[in-house]
């Protein structure tokens, strides 16, 4: 049977482990410097660069305290030991727990030389200073634009909080447990080098690329598997394309897309399924809504209201106008002229 020691020693090893790379289940259990924090970081939608300041700051300081945790649990785990009495341990501990003491006073020195000057010598600070123009502005005003960036609902952002990616009109921004990486879009070139299998990351692929103002380069041809959506969404289009145009009347202004907003609405829906040779019994009904949808758009509506076991079935199916619910077919959606 194993010694207290040892079992101890395994469990915090392994909890250590799991509170610095913090998997999905301590993630859903709250066990994060986020969440244990969350009511001295603040909102991260409020103030982004103020709240990964701190952030870095404390799990910089929490993480240093694991060794010092760990001696102290020893105390209680194997008191036969006596490690609680510094002047009775073995030197191999007292040098561990002077090593695992000055790991978090350093620690501690670390986060106040960083807090000096409002925290103008953070890491995160110092990159930021890098994207200044002195003198008219310095680091606070670059925080103030990737902040003011941020809380729009249009950005890019994937990846798991210790390793996420932030696409905003300006910056791509990276954030790691104890760093933010930042780059203005205008000086930044992106090249895939390596896809891999994973559900879904083509489509997040998709809107990465369309956030981007620069396009993104494709070293050793790599391919980028997509996804039944997105290859529905080539069909659908395409499909479409072959559809009777429908002519704008004259004077009529186009709003912008209601589901992206991004672009000009390109689309409307006219029952023509008749007119192409459908059975006359057909389930589509006219929509009256004026034109209010770009064709990615309604080509995503249109896959997201269909069975998705059964990817044979969604050409030929029926779905109700996003605006007023008016069943169509794919042959219903023309493109305006």
């Amino acid at each position: 049977m194993e010694s207290p020691e040892v079992t101890f020693t395994l469990a915090y090893i392994g909890f250590a482990c799991c509170f610095v790379f913090t998997p999905n289940e301590f993630r859903s259990a709250g066990l994060t410097v986020q969440n244990l924090f969350s009511s001295y970081l603040g909102s991260e939608a409020v103030g982004f660069i103020r709240y990964h300041t701190r952030r870095t700051s404390i799990t910089v300081v929490i993480h240093a305290a694991l060794p010092l945790g760990y001696y102290s649990g020893m105390c209680i785990a194997a008191p036969e030991k006596k490690l609680a009495y510094i002047n009775q341990v073995s030197d191999s501990w007292r040098a561990f727990l002077l090593l695992s003491v000055c790991l978090q006073l350093a620690s501690w020195v670390l986060v106040i030389y960083w807090s000096c000057r409002r925290w103008a010598n953070h890491p995160i600070s110092r990159a930021l200073q890098a994207h200044a123009v002195p003198p008219q502005s310095g680091w606070g005003a670059v925080a103030v634009s990737i902040n003011t960036e941020f809380r729009r609902i249009d950005k890019f952002a994937t990846g798991p909080p210790g390793a996420r990616v932030i696409i905003t009109d300006t910056w791509i921004l990276k954030v790691t447990t104890y760093h933010v990486h930042v780059a203005l879009q205008s000086d930044s070139h992106l090249t895939v080098t390596e896809s891999r299998q994973h559900q879904l990351n083509s489509a997040e692929y998709v809107e990465l690329r369309d956030k981007l103002h620069a396009p993104i380069r494709n070293a050793a041809n790599v391919v980028i598997h997509q996804t039944i959506s997105d290859l529905f969404l080539e069909t659908f289009k395409s499909q479409v394309e072959l559809n009777q145009p429908y002519t704008l009347p004259s004077g009529q202004e186009l709003e912008p897309c209601c589901g992206c907003m991004q672009v000009p609405a390109g689309t409307k829906l006219v029952r023509l399924c008749r007119e192409n040779g459908d059975d006359s019994d057909s389930e589509c009904q006219q929509c009256f809504c004026r034109p209010m949808w770009c064709l990615s758009c309604l080509g995503r509506w249109f896959a997201s209201r269909q069975d998705q076991q059964r990817p044979e079935t969604w050409l030929a199916s029926r779905v109700p106008c996003p605006t007023c619910r008016a069943k169509f077919c794919i042959l219903d959606v023309c493109l305006l002229h």
